[in-house]
């Protein structure tokens, strides 16, 4: 019997972080701090755990590493891909990711290039998304001399917003803001500024400003971000980004829609809504807000039946 795997979501808390996660979806929080909730992840800092089937109480990373015929046989040391939901009740530090010749050199992990749907924002709420620097020896004077106004590039977003954050894109995510994340699996981050916070026990929290410089993308790009959405029976699918690292989609669905296999395995999310995920017309799965799921190689066919929004993504084609 082909099954999902179904995941146990791992929740981390953030000095930036709140409570949006139970009030949107339904969390169990351990703090009124929490930032992320790492819905699909095999990454050591957090690995989610699978909840039903064959694999039940065996972790991500533990099914990729024992079981690859699930994954189509893909190859790579670790799971690729990471999908997390984050609650920003704060500004987050801005911050740069390294790519990944250089987070393997330095980190002894992938880098990280990222995207983001935006699930929900507060009027007014708004991101740092590059920079304004246009030569390295400017971007070094701007960050040792704290010019933030004069780098930092903000963007105002809605609802519904999509963002594709190459490695080497000074960023942030503004208070007031959730976001779906498909990133690569790492946790490699360089802060650039952090407001002059501080953590619980009064201290600052590190930055890395050297690294942020070593790896930042001068002049700032941006990103080609041409979204298509096709309307077919019963769904309506957005294609937000395809590249080496990932695919990402999402599916509106109001009625049955069938799907075939495209990848040799998809990350689900479901972001609203319930419905039952069908396979072969004799099983069944149901959907509801808040859960996530990894639809495996040897699922060729299925059909969500319900009216649902699902975020979607594959590895890219260098994974």
């Amino acid at each position: 019997m082909i099954e999902p795997l179904i995941l146990e979501p791992v929740m981390q808390e953030k000095i930036w972080g709140g409570t949006k996660l139970k009030e949107a979806f339904g969390y169990d929080l351990p703090s009124d701090k929490v930032g992320e909730c790492w819905a699909i992840s095999a990454h050591k800092n957090g690995p989610s755990k699978v909840i039903n089937g064959p694999y039940k109480g065996l972790t991500l990373t533990e099914v990729w590493d024992q079981h690859r015929d699930v994954f189509g046989h893909a190859e790579g040391d670790v799971f690729p891909l990471l999908t997390k939901i984050l609650d920003a009740a704060e500004d987050l530090s801005v911050q740069v990711h390294p790519d990944d010749a250089y987070g393997l050199e330095h980190e002894g992990e992938l880098g990280k290039t990222e995207c983001w749907y935006v699930i929900d924002a507060d009027e007014g709420s708004e991101i740092v998304y590059g920079h304004h620097a246009k030569t390295k020896e400017e971007l070094t004077e701007l960050i040792q001399n704290g010019k933030w106004d004069e780098l930092l590039q903000r963007i105002p977003v809605k609802k519904g917003d999509f963002f594709f954050v190459p490695s080497g894109t000074i960023h942030a995510i503004g208070g007031g803001i959730m976001i779906l994340e498909t990133q690569q699996s790492s946790d490699t981050t360089y802060r650039v500024y952090d407001y002059d916070r501080k953590d619980d026990s009064g201290q600052g929290r590190e930055l890395h400003l050297q690294q942020s410089i070593d790896v930042t993308t001068v002049p700032s790009q941006n990103p080609d971000s041409s979204v298509k959405t096709e309307t077919s029976s019963n769904i309506q699918m957005t294609t937000f980004v395809e590249n080496e690292f990932f695919n990402v989609y999402e599916w509106k669905v109001n009625g049955v829609a069938t799907f075939a296999q495209t990848a040799p395995y998809t990350l689900v999310s479901v972001l609203d809504g319930e419905g039952e995920l069908v396979i072969d017309d004799t099983q069944s799965y149901e959907l509801k807000k808040g859960m996530h799921f990894i639809l495996p190689n040897d699922l060729k066919a299925w059909s969500i039946d319900g009216t649902l929004q699902l975020i979607a993504s594959t590895p890219g084609e260098k994974l």
